[in-house]
């Protein structure tokens, strides 16, 4: 398990202020999470928010989640926050013992899960928003292609078969036809894929299962289906993995990509280079969940099969995930503040400029402005 990411520990981001309106804790509700046209003078008469707290989960939030410590702390010196980036499932399960104060997770509640979390919570049951939204990366390292900055060409089901052990070598015609304009090695493919029980996982495979049914057969999961090449723990295990060996192949969050080659996906008759604003459009092109039962939940439908312009399909929404309401006054008066910084602009700001995140649609922020408002702190 990873070490917990001490906020004391982030010198290089403590510069990282934020506005006064959106550290405000308590029964601020004016000061909502998206529109910073909240009341100054409910905010100054707050005060900032002291003790320990702890998050776990989504691995993928990271490096945003670091930048939010750093700029929660400029106005809540006395808050101590410690994050372990232990994956989204062990996150959620840490989450529903009440060892922590929320979780970050890269998939939305099961039904289970919201039935368990009543224990945990003082009243009602926890609930998830966005609160990072980026595309997920199918990175590889081939020599003579991603040393030398060129990406490589692919539609849904060959990504499918690739990571099904269906197609094995990286000049296949499969692969081959659809980059003309590269000399592709015969070089096995080895693949990489999450070993730990991950939401990115789910996020990823799902593309497939929308985009590509015929050439993937599993049904959907945290964990990863086949036996397929070799498995790595955590988004960074994936990443370390791929840059050892020629012929890799993964997936793992944008923000950890680096100078590893990543695939262009195929939409419609383009191929789509991965950008945050590329998923941003797959998320403004998609719908909440209207199966997602529980109160004050904002799940996202993402629309894998979209034809919009520019857009890259495979994308994660990860979550966080609170309750409405605390046994511990402190957890709630944290969640609130917390929750209202991470996702206003200030807050999708940094996260932007720390891990290349895409900063959330407008058609979601009153969704989520209304979910955490209602969070109690009485």
């Amino acid at each position: 398990m990873q070490k917990n990411i001490l906020v004391r520990s982030i010198a290089a981001l403590s510069g990282i202020v934020m506005l006064a309106s959106v550290a405000a804790c308590g029964d601020n509700t004016a000061s909502t999470g998206n529109n910073n046209s909240g009341s100054s003078d409910t905010a100054s008469k707050t005060a900032p928010i002291s003790g320990d707290f702890q998050g776990a989960g989504a691995s993928s939030q990271q490096a945003a989640v670091e930048a939010w410590i750093a700029g929660f702390q400029g106005t809540n010196p006395d808050a101590k926050i410690a994050y372990n980036p232990s994956g989204s499932g062990a996150g959620v399960s840490t989450f529903l013992t009440g060892a922590t104060a929320w979780a970050g997770s890269d998939k939305a509640l099961s039904d289970d899960e919201v039935t368990k979390s009543e224990a945990v919570c003082a009243s009602g049951a926890a609930f998830d928003v966005p609160v990072y939204i980026s595309p997920i990366a199918v990175v590889f390292n081939l020599k003579g292609i991603s040393d030398a900055g060129k990406h490589v060409n692919l539609d849904a089901a060959t990504i499918a078969k690739i990571f099904d052990g269906k197609i094995t070598t990286w000049n296949d015609p499969a692969i081959q036809d659809q980059n003309k304009d590269l000399k592709l090695p015969a070089t096995a493919i080895t693949v990489v894929h999450r070993s730990d029980k991950s939401g990115t996982t789910q996020n990823f495979v799902s593309y497939f299962k929308d985009a590509a049914p015929d050439a993937w057969p599993y049904d959907l999961s945290e964990n990863w289906p086949n036996s397929v090449g070799q498995g790595a723990k955590g988004t960074s295990g994936v990443i370390s993995t791929v840059q050892q060996a020629d012929g890799t192949i993964g997936y793992a969050d944008f923000s950890q990509v680096g100078k590893l080659g990543t695939v262009a996906v195929k939409v419609g008759d383009s191929y789509n280079e991965i950008s945050a604003e590329a998923g941003s459009k797959v998320i403004e092109d998609s719908k909440l969940d209207e199966s997602a039962k529980g109160e004050n939940r904002v799940v996202v439908k993402i629309n894998h099969e979209t034809s919009a312009e520019g857009a890259y399909p495979i994308v994660l929404v990860s979550y966080a995930i609170a309750c409405p309401a605390y046994k511990d006054t402190k957890n709630a008066e944290f969640a609130k503040a917390w929750l209202t910084y991470i996702t206003s602009e200030e807050g999708q700001k940094v996260a932007q400029d720390a891990a290349g995140s895409a900063p959330l649609p407008s058609s979601l922020t009153s969704q989520i402005t209304k979910s955490i408002d209602a969070i109690q702190t009485k």
